[in-house]
């Protein structure tokens, strides 16, 4: 079974950190169960390893982690379901390219409860959605915003760090980095998108498409 772990209020990042350090080290050794862990934090910008300095455009304006889960910089703060995905891949087929898809999946058929249509991109981890109501591109194409961002490690097999979801963060405190790496797109949320969803809401839907294959 996996453990559903919540958090109320925000949780420090170095905080969540060490904890999550804890019970990765503790599932590895066989004395925990694997969990999924709720939270949001105070505003704040990680690094991932592919990082590059020139994307971090306002280095003052909130506390910068340096991180060694995949990806480059994005934003955490209020509003924002962050979810920690502590699980064994010993169980789940050791095949890591195939774990994030099933991130990504699992994403997908949430925001689809809220009628909302996720799609993934080739060269782009995370979760988009189209925004035909925008200026297309100059070469064109349409306007798509990201609305789930996926950053991952995987220490011995067991998996850590995770994904966010926006619910209703403040998205011009993304306006400080280049989210992940990708200036030609932006940002959105669920609110932004004109629906009045809770974190709770969006709580409900995660536990409700959580993967079978990920045995819960």
């Amino acid at each position: 079974m996996v453990d559903w772990l919540t958090s109320h209020g925000l949780v420090e990042y170095d905080t969540a950190l060490s904890e999550m350090e804890a019970r990765v080290a503790d599932i590895r050794a066989g004395q925990a169960e694997e969990a999924i862990w709720l939270l949001e934090h105070p505003p704040l910008y990680t690094a991932g390893t592919s990082a590059k300095p020139a994307d971090l455009l306002t280095p003052d304006r909130f506390p910068v982690y340096e991180t060694r889960r995949g990806g480059q910089y994005t934003y955490h703060g209020p509003g924002q379901r962050v979810v920690y995905v502590m699980l064994d891949l010993t169980k789940h087929g050791k095949d890591v390219r195939r774990f994030v898809a099933e991130i990504e999946a699992w994403v997908i058929a949430a925001l689809a409860e809220f009628g909302v249509t996720g799609e993934t991109r080739e060269g782009r981890v995370g979760v988009w959605v189209q925004r035909p109501e925008k200026p297309v591109l100059p070469d064109g194409s349409p306007r798509e915003d990201k609305i789930a961002a996926v950053g991952l490690r995987i220490r011995k097999w067991v998996s850590f760090h995770g994904f966010s979801v926006n619910v209703e963060p403040d998205l011009t405190h993304y306006d400080g980095i280049v989210p992940c790496g990708i200036a030609d797109h932006g940002v959105t949320s669920l609110v932004d998108l004109g629906l009045p969803v809770t974190m709770a809401d969006l709580d409900v839907a995660l536990k409700r498409t959580f993967p079978p294959s990920f045995g819960g």
